[in-house]
């Protein structure tokens, strides 16, 4: 009997040290990649999220990391709301900044977004629901974030910006995609 108890103890203490070694395990490549599309996925599927805002993400094992700028402070618990809801993703630590209220900032986001998108070698990237241009002002200051297709096109973006009487400073983070 007392055997039994031995063996049933070493047992209980050996699963409890593998199952301990399985929760500090790193997720693989495969795993991290899925998160990664999910996430994106969940973010882009997100409602009211204007060429305003601007949402990123960095997957580290099984924890999300949410930054940018928005204006509405529904979409910053909303995007971590989605994201802790992906199976897999065990923290979500949102970073994500709520823009002040602003009236003088929001007629430069109007007319740094007719600056920009109405330029007409710049209208391309009003097409889709999603502008990969992303507006962001804050204090009068303005920054571009997102993907275009080419440096003629940052470099235009940021000089349509640089436009917009009442901006105090125009920082171009627009990247190039790559072909």
């Amino acid at each position: 009997m007392r055997n039994i108890v031995m063996l049933m103890t070493c047992l209980l203490a050996f699963c409890t040290f593998t199952f301990a070694q399985d929760a500090q395990r790193e997720p693989s490549e495969r795993a991290q990649e899925r998160i990664q599309r999910e996430v994106r996925h969940e973010l882009l599927m997100l409602p009211y999220v204007t060429a305003f805002d601007y949402l990123a993400y960095n997957v580290n094992g099984y924890e999300v990391t949410l930054i940018g700028q928005v204006v509405r402070p529904t979409i910053k618990s909303d995007a971590e709301n989605v994201v802790k809801h992906i199976e897999g993703v065990e923290k979500v630590n949102n970073q994500i900044e709520v823009l002040p209220p602003s009236p003088m900032d929001d007629r430069l986001r109007i007319r740094l977004f007719r600056a920009i998108y109405g330029y007409p070698a710049l209208q391309k990237y009003e097409l889709g629901v999603q502008k990969p241009i992303r507006i962001i002002v804050k204090g009068g200051h303005a920054t571009l974030e997102g993907v275009v297709d080419s440096d003629t096109d940052k470099n235009l973006a940021g000089l349509r910006a640089n436009t917009v009487s009442g901006i105090f400073s125009v920082t171009n983070n627009l990247r190039v995609a790559k072909s």
